[in-house]
């Protein structure tokens, strides 16, 4: 149990440094023409995702080349569509998730020759990150801190939500591994019975030859 406690503690903090730092929001990686690359977010059911891509202009103060276009799949860990766009250089995507799990945002870029190599750059937020703060204050003209403890208090909410997450997947860890062992000790004794049959058979076997033989 206090094992169990010290990771959910651990858990709870790298989610929290996740969500209070702007850092990780937002990303660039490389994409060849003529291959695809996936990035996997875990979001929970019923939790906000928006997400946003372009294209990095490789030619500064220049038009962005007509062979720079990528297609964008967003789908949910059931395989549902959420997002989709064909050759284009830059969009977004929105949606709350009815599923959770591991939601996948996959890029591809048509073939090339020569090659290319593009790069994209991509922001995806989901939960409290996924809102945003600039537009509710504008709108409601509500004071800094009004705003400050809206964020705390939708951390907060969040951070209870992932406890009981934690302790969801924790039951469900313990489930698997009380079935593992109730299989296990099944096998066990299955395996047992048999041994003793087939010893039994063999001893059986070698008294009937034996007799046969009118040795004993």
């Amino acid at each position: 149990m206090m094992m169990w406690r010290l990771r959910m503690l651990d858990s709870i903090l790298i989610w929290v440094i996740i969500v209070l730092s702007p850092l990780v929001d937002a990303m660039r990686f490389e994409l060849i023409s003529g291959t695809s690359k996936c990035i996997a977010e875990d979001i929970k059911h019923d939790a906000m995702t928006v997400g946003k891509y372009s294209l990095v202009n490789p030619n500064d103060g220049y038009p962005l080349p007509d062979n720079h276009k990528v297609t964008v799949r967003v789908t949910s860990p059931y395989g549902n569509n959420y997002h989709f766009m064909d050759h284009v250089e830059s969009g977004t995507f929105a949606f709350t998730a009815s599923e959770g799990g591991d939601y996948m945002a996959c890029f591809w870029a048509a073939d090339h020759k020569p090659p290319l190599n593009l790069s994209i750059d991509f922001d995806w937020k989901s939960g409290v990150a996924a809102k945003d703060w600039s537009k509710i204050a504008k709108k409601g003209q509500i004071e800094v801190m009004e705003i400050e403890l809206q964020k705390l208090f939708d951390i907060i909410t969040s951070i209870h939500d992932e406890m009981f997450y934690l302790r969801e997947r924790e039951e469900e860890m313990q489930e698997l591994n009380r079935a593992t062992n109730s299989k296990m000790a099944t096998f066990t004794v299955l395996s047992l019975l048999i041994c003793l049959s087939v010893a039994g058979l063999q001893v059986w076997h070698l008294k009937s030859f034996f007799e046969k033989k009118k040795l004993i």
